[in-house]
């Protein structure tokens, strides 16, 4: 005998559902939706901002008004959208949310971004019935993190920045203070941002609905360093770039726009336009190299990934005893400017003092890594502005111009060839795929046939573990994304039950693509899974799958670096981290 199907009604629609987790997402499943400021699916339910109201009629008749992220859904009932009870609701908390709303909305950073500017519209309000939020309340922005921007005069307390800093990294970074109307969101004792222990990932400014917390814009700094006729710009970009930038042009999420994002660069003015994908072929020659040594030796392992610069000052920060399992390579992005800044004088007769390095990255973590310290060359840090994806798309809207109608360009050579593997670092999974390619090949001298490690991909699952057979060495990788799960990991192996040799952890779940300086991802779980899927796409597509078969890659080594691991490879494409603790650096 089968089970009867479980169905309710929405707008008197019979819909059925299985086992989703609250109303809200029945009701998206049906085509539908309803408006929410504090619901994010890869968060709980929190039920603060009251929007996602809906009328509820039981079967014996009984009607209430309940919010559908935090009510299960139950069979049989009928689900009621827009009744005149529940639009009055929405528009008393939209007109209480505005009255207590700094509404500088012409020259906020959110602006037509804004979820509360857009319901505001949406709902018709013109007149707010409540008295204005009191001057005296005001509090000062704090603009101390060179990643974002926060503002508490723009806050709605949804608590979504809250939840992501607990839920995703552990840290609790930021959390309500005080009660009543005085309440807050801030961190521990209204200290500014840069002096907590926030590692700069970004995933509350990503969950924010409005202005409160918004990237650290550097736009203005790019295009006086474009226009100064004394100054030669070179721009890199990230893998996961091309891969969500075109959403903010009306294009699908995934979609590869490479090409039409190298033709915008030079129509913005970039005099030479490279890949970064270039230099994370780079990172797995030298990774892949460190890696086999460590295996030989027996040191220093599982050999953690260094690519996600939220993860690395994670380590120095709360972890400073695991630093010695940390990479010693640069990220490809610094690899690529420190590439940059020492070739370009020769190989393009472009004097240091006159190169601007920018990188448009999908990280506001990137933003930090740029200014440590360790990257600073006499005296000059090697990459000079970090963008985010979002503040290229800015630039491309700014400028005017026509996205969709350019033709697509290729880069600039030779720090632009770059091979799948190179390309698939944006999704969590893909540095240590792409580590393996390389490492096989080095440790056999036999190229890897089977190339696609499908086990370790996948964009909802923050935690996966695969075993490989390096003929006859079986070798274990663990890949993970938000610090949570990294937590998790390093406590295996502190408590010695740790049964991988690499681990590679992204702070951002799901990794790049889903990085705080992306496009909103939050209110549909299904882009970063596109998005990676854009990105495996071009992996399979491209002629070379594997770092170490990128010729360009080979003549760097065959004219500067001599080859992977050598003295010269250190001097230019390795680093050094420090105890933030401690306050003193760690050669590794």
């Amino acid at each position: 005998m089968t089970e009867d199907k479980k169905t309710l009604f929405i707008e008197d629609k019979e819909v059925e559902f299985t086992n989703e987790p609250n109303l809200l997402e029945v009701i998206r499943k049906a085509g539908m939706n309803v408006p929410t400021f504090c619901y994010r699916p890869d968060l709980t339910s929190f039920g603060a901002c009251r929007m996602c109201v809906v009328e509820v009629v039981y079967p014996n008749g009984r009607r209430v008004i309940n919010s559908s992220c935090t009510m299960p859904p139950e069979k049989d009932i009928k689900v009621y959208l827009n009744t005149s009870r529940v639009r009055r609701i929405r528009k008393t908390v939209l007109e209480l949310l505005l009255a207590n709303h700094d509404k500088k909305c012409l020259t906020c950073e959110k602006s037509e971004d804004c979820e509360l500017q857009r319901y505001a519209k949406e709902y018709n309000i013109i007149n707010i019935r409540f008295p204005d939020k009191d001057l005296k309340d005001y509090v000062p922005a704090d603009d101390s993190s060179p990643s974002f921007v926060r503002d508490m005069n723009k806050c709605i307390l949804c608590g979504a920045c809250v939840r992501a800093c607990s839920e995703f990294q552990g840290q609790a970074v930021l959390g309500f203070a005080n009660r009543g109307s005085k309440t807050r969101v801030q961190p521990m004792g209204g200290r500014p941002i840069e002096e907590v222990d926030c590692i700069n990932c970004g995933q509350c400014v990503a969950v924010c609905p409005t202005g409160a917390l918004t990237i650290r814009n550097e736009t203005d700094k790019v295009w006086d360093e474009i226009n100064n006729p004394e100054k030669v710009t070179a721009v890199q970009m990230a893998p996961s770039v091309r891969v969500a930038l075109g959403e903010m042009f009306g294009l699908p999420s995934g979609e590869n726009t490479i090409g039409l994002i190298n033709a915008a660069l030079r129509r913005l003015g970039f005099d030479y336009v490279f890949d970064t994908n270039f230099s994370a072929d780079l990172t797995i020659t030298e990774e892949a190299t460190e890696f086999l040594d460590r295996l030989k030796t027996g040191e220093n392992l599982p050999l953690f990934t260094s690519c996600c610069p939220a993860w690395v000052k994670y380590l120095e920060m709360e972890h400073p005893d695991m630093l010695k399992h940390l990479s010693t390579c640069k990220s490809p992005m610094s690899m690529m400017s420190a590439v940059l800044s020492n070739l370009m004088p020769k190989n393009f007769n472009v004097p240091r003092e006159k190169l601007t390095v920018v990188a448009i990255m999908p990280c506001t973590a990137k933003k930090y890594e740029g200014k440590r310290e360790q990257l600073v060359t006499n005296g000059h840090p090697d990459t000079d502005i970090v963008l985010t994806t979002k503040e290229l798309g800015a630039m491309i809207k700014s400028a005017g111009i026509d996205f969709k109608a350019l033709a697509p360009e290729d880069h600039d050579s030779p720090f632009g060839e770059y091979s799948g593997a190179g390309t698939i670092f944006g999704a969590s999974g893909g540095v240590a795929e792409a580590a393996v390619r390389t490492a096989y090949y080095y440790a056999t001298g036999e190229e890897l046939q089977d190339v696609d490690i499908k086990q370790i991909r996948g964009t909802t699952n923050r935690s996966k573990s695969v075993e490989l057979d390096i003929k006859g060495t079986k070798v274990k990788v663990r890949v993970v994304s938000t610090m949570v799960e990294a937590e998790k990991a390093i406590n295996e192996i502190k408590n010695g039950t740790a049964d991988f040799q690499l681990l590679e952890a992204m702070a951002c779940p799901g990794g790049c693509i889903n990085g705080g300086g992306q496009p909103n991802s939050f209110d549909d779980s299904s882009i970063k899974s596109k998005r990676a899927q854009g990105l495996y796409k071009e992996d399979e597509e491209l002629p070379i799958r594997k770092s170490h078969l990128n010729p360009s890659i080979q003549k760097l080594y065959n004219e500067v670096l001599e080859h992977p691991g050598s003295h010269k490879a250190h001097e230019m494409l390795h680093t050094t981290y420090k105890d933030k603790f401690a306050g003193s650096y760690k050669d590794l």
